[in-house]
């Protein structure tokens, strides 16, 4: 029964894998705040300008380990955010992820609007022949959007957006069946998830309360009673 059980499980990872390598893997990083609002209080966002890209790369890393070389993926950033921190960190960080693409082999594509994003997830690839087979999401959000210039060009608010009202404008057809979908954001689990599986069909893993983003690890729970639901 042992023997049955193992190859059982072999055979799930070898099916999994083959089937994630024929669609398109999309992560979505959003940009990080600017000192010169978040200085001012209690609980700053964001003192360290790679909080997303880290945590993106940790995600892209378990993904090439158990996927493989071949594994198509795909970086969605938000550009003008990494503009604006490295004029505050006197770096050219733009040069820095695009070395994240070198060591992954990555497609990565820089976006400025959520109408891009949808755009991408819509016609970035042949979706009758290229499906989204897995999509996440490392960035500042509240429970209805990803909000992917927090602080930036706003104090505590954000001109760059993907709002769950704006979810009926991507195509169902683009994502795989049984598609892996989640937000590592804040709140997300509140109310964007049940927009997105009515406007996509897949569920999308989300927070209920907080996350907070660390060095060497993913994403994690930091409210009192947060949970990830989908």
């Amino acid at each position: 029964m042992r023997r049955v059980s193992l190859l059982l499980l072999l055979l799930l990872v070898m099916t999994g894998s083959a089937f994630a390598a024929s669609g398109e893997y999309v992560i979505v990083v959003g940009g990080p705040s600017l000192y010169q609002w978040e200085k001012y209080k209690l609980y700053p966002h964001d003192h360290w300008w790679a909080n997303f890209v880290r945590a993106a790369r940790l995600r892209t890393e378990q993904l090439r380990a158990y996927f493989g070389p071949d594994q198509q993926m795909t970086w969605l950033v938000y550009k003008q955010g990494y503009l604006d921190r490295g004029k505050q960190e006197h770096q050219d960080l733009i040069a820095l992820i695009d070395t994240v693409r070198e060591r992954f082999n990555l497609n990565l594509v820089w976006f400025n609007a959520g109408s891009d994003v949808i755009d991408y997830l819509n016609k970035g690839q042949p979706r009758n022949q290229v499906k989204v087979a897995g999509f996440e999401y490392f960035g500042h959000s509240n429970r209805a959007c990803f909000m992917f210039d927090y602080s930036n060009v706003i104090d505590s608010a954000c001109k760059s957006w993907l709002h769950e009202n704006e979810l009926a404008r991507i195509d169902r057809r683009d994502f795989a069946h049984g598609a892996y979908v989640k937000s590592w954001g804040c709140h997300t689990g509140e109310s964007m998830s049940r927009n997105w599986y009515r406007a996509t069909g897949t569920h999308m893993i989300g927070a209920i309360g907080r996350t907070q983003f660390m060095m060497e690890e993913l994403p994690i729970l930091t409210s009192e009673g947060g949970k990830w639901v989908n």
